[in-house]
């Protein structure tokens, strides 16, 4: 039997370029459910705020979402969510987010989308990859939750999976893929969720890490003071990046250590402090 999709196939195009120090979009084209907002340059013309818009105000079975950036040489961008992805319980059918990056010589792309949230029954696939040109700089992080946990909600049904690469010159920098089939056993289990709701992952990827600043994001995350609840969290040191992972069940909790770990790269590799888009509720 052929499996039929009556789902939103929405697309964005986005290209940036940069000229005496000013990046600005010099492309723009998306189809519902996906809309860009006007640009922001909350720290001056070198750096481009993006705001992505889902109208439709959540992700269901069937639907297919295309998402394509494109950094011309030394443009910087940093691309986040308006509010926190929800994927709804599947019809039966797989609802799919395809997202291709090209960041070229120079260039800085931060993609700081907001928390997924997964309902239960929900069937979703994410893919992502990033071309990146020698010179070229790329931050991402993904933070999703399972399970609607204000309401006792569970991931007992459905399944998702999570696939990013980063390529340089047709070299892998860093791949990465992540299947989480829904049910207690994994739920439970210390190899998968380990009883927490909440799995999160952040790369920086395109410069090489200095032993210190690896040491220095985990002293970050140490500071009982500010992370009191405590969920677990590592810190990889990657070939040319770095790779943070945390796993337990606070957004506030990684939200915060990932914004540490962004102002600490940001002030060792761009030499400028973070800074929050103002859609942001935290």
């Amino acid at each position: 039997m052929i499996e039929v999709s009556t789902g939103w196939h929405g697309n964005l195009n986005l290209v940036y370029a940069s000229s005496t120090g000013n990046t600005q979009v010099i492309h723009a084209s998306s189809q519902a459910p996906l809309k860009i907002q006007r640009p922001f340059y909350p720290e001056g013309a070198d750096v481009c705020h993006s705001v992505i818009l889902h109208t439709a105000g959540g992700v269901v079975g069937g639907d297919r979402l295309s998402l394509d950036f494109h950094l011309q040489p030394n443009a910087k961008a940093l691309i986040t969510t308006a509010a926190a992805s929800k994927i709804y319980r599947s019809n039966g059918l797989e609802a799919r987010q395809t997202i291709k990056m090209q960041v070229d010589a120079g260039a800085c792309l931060e993609w700081l989308p907001q928390e997924t949230i997964v309902f239960n029954g929900a069937i979703y696939r994410q893919d992502l990859r990033v071309e990146l040109a020698p010179g070229a700089t790329w931050l991402g992080w993904e933070i999703t939750r399972f399970g609607r946990t204000a309401r006792g909600e569970k991931f007992l049904q459905g399944e998702w999976r999570s696939h990013t690469e980063i390529w340089q010159e047709k070299r892998p920098l860093w791949i990465d893929r992540q299947w989480l089939p829904a049910g207690s056993e994994i739920i439970d289990s210390p190899h998968g969720l380990g009883g927490q709701p909440i799995v999160a992952s952040l790369a920086w990827v395109g410069r090489s890490v200095p032993p210190e600043i690896v040491q220095k994001a985990r002293m970050l995350w140490a500071d009982r003071d500010i992370y009191p609840t405590r969920g677990e969290a590592g810190v990889t040191r990657l070939a040319e990046g770095l790779l943070c992972r945390y796993r337990g069940s606070s957004t506030t909790e990684v939200r915060n250590w990932f914004k540490d770990v962004w102002h600490l790269l940001r002030l060792s590799f761009l030499e400028r402090p973070s800074c929050v888009p103002r859609v942001w509720p935290f």
